[in-house]
């Protein structure tokens, strides 16, 4: 009969091994905690970015929202310069205009003269106002109270006939451009 024969393993060898093992798993386990941090933090990385860029394309789409707005107030305004350079012209036929009426009344005898000049005033006047209303561009109203968003007091007068803070008279007329005031009416209110 054959006799068996166990061979013993050798202790430092199976030690070696089982100590490579070792090493093996904890450099593998190391090695995918590493990856396992690198992805975590690619992906966190990533997130950062997407938020950056959903911050600028925010950034971005408020000033491109911004700009139309201003490009559309612009062109809207456009002409308020104009308007402001318009109005002492239209100042000046008023007063020619009165003064034509109060001369008119005063001396007969130029009447007929002086008709005709207030006729032809009174057309510039009136087609002007038309061009300018064509643009936006509007007296102020000052019948009624008084408004200071519209009218500036320029005096207070003793009258029976308003109450107190009413307008009397105006003095200059105002003028409005759409919604803003190129100029405030100049009028003077009851005490």
């Amino acid at each position: 009969m054959q006799e068996k024969t166990e061979v013993e393993p050798n202790e430092n060898e199976t030690f070696d091994d089982s100590q490579e093992d070792l090493e093996k798993n904890s450099e593998s386990q190391e090695e995918r905690m590493e990856e396992s941090d690198c992805k975590e933090a690619l992906q966190a990385q990533i997130g950062e970015l997407k938020d950056q860029y959903m911050r600028a394309y925010a950034d971005f789409e408020n000033t491109k929202k911004r700009l139309i707005r201003d490009k559309d107030q612009a062109l809207e305004y456009a002409y308020e310069k104009i308007a402001k350079d318009l109005l002492p012209s239209l100042d000046t036929l008023e007063i020619a205009l009165k003064t034509i009426r109060d001369s008119k009344e005063a001396s007969e005898n130029q009447g007929e003269i002086l008709g005709k000049i207030e006729e032809g005033i009174a057309l510039t006047l009136d087609n002007l106002l038309k061009t300018l209303a064509k643009h936006g561009i509007e007296p102020i109203l000052t019948e009624g109270g008084f408004d200071p968003n519209f009218h500036d007091a320029i005096m207070q007068v003793q009258s029976d006939t308003h109450e107190s803070g009413e307008i009397v008279a105006e003095m200059q007329k105002g003028y409005k451009y759409k919604e803003r005031v190129l100029r405030p009416s100049m009028v003077s209110i009851a005490k």
